[in-house]
């Protein structure tokens, strides 16, 4: 038995001691070779491989179309402000009927002058209803032609809305009536005398006066509704397609032939921040591209409440 097994044993040693160390060297030489390979002799087909897709603008076909440019503006009812009464008599106060900070109405005698020449006794009137205040007269007083003799805050209230600068072109023509309504105040009615005001630091407002037959009152919050223009079965493009937007501006026209788009200028008209009017430059069905070039598009974002009066803002993906 000891005898016919020692030539089995024998053959053992040898596969695990030679052979199996043999074949495992040989293995892992062929994988690593494979692996020098692959990082520094790649396949040229391989190599050559690169996307091919690539991104174009967006391109928008010349349309017809109905613009309505309206803008409502949010403000503040105020109170209209003083302003100094001058004497316009050269002569000696006789009697002055009025206390500093009294409600007068309009027409209501102030003060009493005896004219110099020819002499006369003139009864100085209030020009408005409204307060006076900083009476410069007494009585045996002497006053003269352009003296300041008091001032007056009339009994006359406004609308102050803000305007952001960028709306100022929209406002170029605007109308002098707008429509104001007042949260839980009258139905909603006319106001006049709309005007546009830029402050030296560049703080733009539009201004209207209310009538006077209407009961308000400082400080009460206000919306301003302009009708500015309209217009119907027009040539119409998006405001993004244009640089400019107040008269003139530029387009850019895609052929549609793989050349570069030509810039074309045209002429605009009603604008109501969303799309523009084309009076003239381009015809229906031409193709423009939907963004000037450079034009960043606006990344709309989405805002959700995390807690009890805690919101938080993410912005969304623009395709």
């Amino acid at each position: 038995m000891r005898q016919g097994g020692a030539p089995g044993k024998a053959a053992v040693i040898v596969w695990r001691r030679w052979i199996f160390p043999i074949l495992l060297v040989i293995v892992l030489g062929a994988a690593a070779a494979a692996l020098v390979k692959i990082a520094f002799f790649p396949d040229e087909s391989t190599a050559q491989i690169a996307p091919e897709a690539t991104i174009t603008d967006p391109v928008i076909a010349v349309e017809r179309g109905s613009i309505v440019n309206e803008l409502s503006l949010n403000g503040n009812i105020a109170r209209d402000e003083s302003y100094a009464v001058r004497s316009e008599i050269n002569g000696t106060v006789s009697a002055v009927h009025v206390a500093d900070g009294a409600t007068v109405a309009a027409g209501q005698v102030l003060f009493t002058v005896k004219q110099d020449d020819p002499k006369k006794d003139i009864d100085v009137l209030a020009p408005e209803a409204g307060e006076v205040s900083e009476i410069a007269l007494v009585k045996g007083q002497a006053t003269s032609i352009g003296t300041e003799i008091y001032k007056i805050t009339p009994a006359r209230y406004h609308l102050l809305a803000t305007v952001e600068p960028v709306q100022l072109y929209r406002l170029v023509n605007a109308p002098t009536e707008a429509s104001v309504t007042i949260t839980g105040g009258p139905a909603p009615f006319t106001c006049t005398g709309v005007r546009v005001e830029v402050s030296a630091e560049g703080t733009a407002s539009v201004r209207c006066a209310i009538p006077a037959d209407q009961v308000v009152f400082a400080g009460l919050p206000a919306t301003l509704d302009l009708a500015l223009g309209q217009v119907e079965d027009a040539l119409v493009v998006p405001v993004t397609a244009v640089q400019g937007g107040a008269g003139t501006g530029n387009v850019w026209v895609d052929a549609g032939d793989g050349a570069e788009p030509e810039e074309r200028a045209v002429t605009l008209g009603v604008n109501d921040g969303t799309m523009v009017e084309v009076i003239s430059g381009l015809s229906e069905g031409e193709s423009i591209r939907q963004f000037v070039p450079g034009f960043v598009a606006p990344v709309e974002e989405f805002c959700y409440e995390i807690a009890p009066g805690v919101e938080q803002c993410d912005s969304g993906m623009s395709w």
